[in-house]
């Protein structure tokens, strides 16, 4: 069982804040080995110059550390659509701008114009250097879409990423969004999270209370809200048979937590790499059996 987590775990950098040398110095201090940045929104990919500018302010904040670098592009992308794919051509040229060595991708609408554009993507990203990773989605809030919307299942984002079939394309798996659409259709999350590991690149690492039945809550916690980005541990996820299988890979695990939450980056990566751990050799013993 592997669980030496040092080169994999990365902490997301909220969307609405600048990687500071401050910040990013805590970041190395608590043995992190990967960050995560938020592009701007599409318009300002779409245009060279902004991007650029852009682009190059951030490996320049970079380049003093030693943290690798994925790239979360917009949340509103999807390609298959002419201004769509302008911005993802985009995002393409930014990562290579910035040196990310991942692109998260939450588009996935599943479409045939869609999967067309991604297959010039995935060419562009292998040419780059640059693997593109497509994520499992989930609702935020109770009224939100029916949870059997194609993007909520960790195995049709799967199915997307093996229709593609390009090195440059893989998945990443949201295991805080696994547990809370599980969670709402009564399923496992640990059976789709078994059923996708081949496929995955990356992990997106942080907890939740699942479909808050019977009204369950935690102090200082939104009542409503099913999507939390709580610290991993502080929700309900079954660590104990997700752990091991987190643990057992080689994809990095980035941690996104909300800001809000207010743990610091040190108490996130000590207390992930704990928990991650502790579930590995619990299973050892099982395993072994």
């Amino acid at each position: 069982m592997t669980i030496e987590l040092g080169t994999r775990l990365g902490l997301s950098v909220h969307r609405d804040q600048w990687p500071t040398t401050a910040l990013l110095d805590s970041y190395e201090s608590a043995g992190l080995s990967w960050v995560q940045i938020h592009t701007p929104p599409r318009p300002m990919l779409a245009d060279r110059e902004r991007r650029r500018r852009h682009a190059r302010a951030l490996r320049a904040a970079l380049a003093p550390h030693g943290l690798r670098l994925v790239l979360h592009g917009p949340d509103d992308l999807v390609a298959g659509t002419l201004e769509q794919d302008r911005a993802f051509d985009g995002l393409m040229d930014y990562a290579a701008e910035a040196g990310a060595e991942l692109v998260v991708y939450h588009g996935a609408g599943f479409t045939a114009a869609e999967e067309r554009s991604l297959r010039r993507f995935a060419a562009r990203a292998e040419a780059l250097d640059v693997v593109i990773a497509v994520t499992n989605v989930a609702p935020m809030w109770p009224s939100s879409p029916d949870p059997s919307r194609a993007g909520y299942d960790p195995l049709a984002v799967r199915d997307l990423v093996r229709r593609l079939g390009s090195p440059a394309v893989g998945m990443l798996l949201d295991v805080g969004h696994a547990h809370l659409t599980a969670s709402l259709r009564g399923g496992s999350a640990e059976r789709a999270v078994r059923a996708v590991l081949d496929d995955v690149v990356l992990f997106g690492v942080h907890d939740n209370l699942g479909a808050r039945r019977h009204d369950l809550g935690a102090p200082g916690v939104d009542p409503l809200r099913l999507d939390l980005h709580l610290p991993p541990g502080a929700g309900c996820l079954p660590w104990d048979r997700l752990g091991p299988l987190l643990a057992d890979h080689r994809a990095p695990l980035m941690l996104d937590v909300d800001r809000a939450h207010g743990v610091a980056p040190a108490a996130l990566a000590a207390g992930a790499a704990a928990l991650l751990r502790r579930a590995a050799a619990l299973a050892a013993p099982a395993a072994a059996a």
